[in-house]
């Protein structure tokens, strides 16, 4: 909590702005996590301006267009004509504003370490037009340590303090794109500041427009936070994974050990096995930790190895593919494949790190004939060749085999049965189906 010095001031001033929604509020990248984020605060009364890059982006917005699934349209043009949203390109906006949430992407190179590159461009243009009273929370993930190393610096430069001149926290973003249980009102809000006062605006400030806020001691802590919960999720993904390989070796169905197992009521948390794992987060926020602790002369074995079986996941769909087929006395070579479902998980459009891309390279290197269907995704573009969606029922009539990557909700699983000759499902979408045309992973 705040001192008795840090309870006038700068600290006072920005605490009654926030209290009474006077506050003018900036988020720097309008994404799947910004724009909610956005939505939601200008829902809640307050006057909020997105800054973002892409400057179609910036455009659609301004008339009313979402490009996140999870934020209609009709919620967009609402606060644009309540003059409650507006979105620029032009930084110089950061002169106005109180509060600024940084939600910008930190992918993974090649080398799997972190590009900060995103997160350096957009604290040199806010430092351009930074002021005494502002507070700024990075949400992008992140290795422990950044907000500290990458961020203070730049904004105490030039003698101001953290807790009294400005604040800095440090708040994971949780979005499950297309959860219709949890969105961004509604889960959790970890936030971590530089000081306790830091940490005690940053509270404040989520608490206007989210039901609940969860403060930790430091920045570090909550950067630590997010990078707990993606690792735990990918190691056992990774465990699971690993099992259904091995129960597909001894001629076991996982899904039904799986099932089983979960009906113990204490000690046992189920996973499932997949195509590999996509998204945003799970692939590649754990290799931020497993980098950061390499500089301690720490290595993440679990991470690596969980990282590796993951990897492997498309290798082995592919291999259950050319083996169904030769089954079939239909060599790989030549056959059609149809896959169903391209997004990294149901009832999305997200393409990022989704395991059918490799899928369909790998088959396309083994000489087949590659379609799709995916109602999220009308066109995709991989390797220079662009392909359209299509009607999955006709597709699945013409092809040799059908794999089911992303079980849509949509999809009619009863007529896909009927109308293929093969189907390799790797999503137990055919759960409760018995026939000799499917192929369980």
């Amino acid at each position: 909590m705040p001192t008795a010095v840090q309870s006038t001031g700068v600290f006072a001033e920005l605490k009654n702005k926030i209290e009474t929604k006077t506050a003018r509020v900036g988020i720097v990248g309008l994404g799947y996590v910004g724009l909610p984020l956005a939505v939601e605060f200008a829902k809640a009364g307050f006057v909020v301006t997105g800054i973002d890059v892409q400057e179609a982006k910036v455009e659609g917005l301004k008339l009313g267009k979402s490009h996140v699934q999870d934020v209609p349209d009709s919620e967009v043009a609402k606060l644009v004509a309540e003059k409650k949203f507006d979105a620029t390109t032009d930084f110089s906006v950061v002169r106005d504003l109180d509060t600024i949430n940084i939600c910008v992407p930190t992918p993974l190179r090649k080398t799997k370490d972190p590009d900060m590159s995103y997160i350096v461009s957009a604290v040199e243009e806010i430092a351009k037009h930074f002021h005494p009273g502002l507070l700024v929370i990075l949400e992008s993930t992140t290795y422990p340590g950044t907000t500290n190393e990458l961020l203070l610096p730049t904004f105490e430069k030039d003698g101001l303090k953290p807790g009294e001149d400005f604040f800095l926290c440090f708040s994971p973003e949780r979005v499950d794109p297309g959860n219709p249980v949890y969105q961004t009102s509604n889960t959790p809000k970890v936030v971590g500041g530089i000081t306790a006062a830091c940490t005690e605006m940053g509270r404040l400030f989520f608490s206007q427009a989210l039901q609940t806020v969860v403060p930790v001691s430091s920045t570090r802590v909550a950067e630590m936070v997010k990078l707990l919960e993606n690792t735990f999720r990918m190691i056992n993904i990774g465990l699971v994974n690993e099992m259904a390989v091995m129960c597909d070796g001894i001629g076991i169905n996982v899904w039904e050990v799986i099932d089983a197992a979960a009906t113990k009521p204490f000690g046992f948390m189920p996973f499932y096995p997949g195509p590999g794992l996509g998204g945003h987060c799970i692939p590649i926020d754990p290799f931020y930790l497993s980098w950061k602790t390499k500089q301690s002369g720490i290595e993440a074995r679990f991470i690596e190895l969980a990282g590796h079986i993951n990897g492997s996941m498309p290798h082995f769909v592919t291999d259950k593919i050319q083996k169904a087929l030769n089954e079939a006395s239909k060599p790989v070579k030549g056959s059609h494949v149809h896959i169903a479902g391209v997004a990294y998980k149901r009832n999305i459009d997200d393409m990022r790190e989704s395991p059918a891309l490799d899928i369909i390279l790998l088959l396309r290197q083994l000489g087949a004939k590659v379609t799709y269907t995916d109602p999220y995704v009308p066109t995709l573009k991989l390797d220079g060749v662009t392909l359209d969606s299509e009607d999955l029922v006709s597709s699945a009539v013409a092809a040799d085999c059908v794999v089911i990557v992303t079980d849509h909700s949509s999809f009619d699983y009863r007529e896909l049965l009927t109308a293929s000759n093969l189907i390799v499902d790797t999503r137990n979408a055919m759960k409760g189906f018995s026939s000799p045309k499917i192929v369980r992973l």
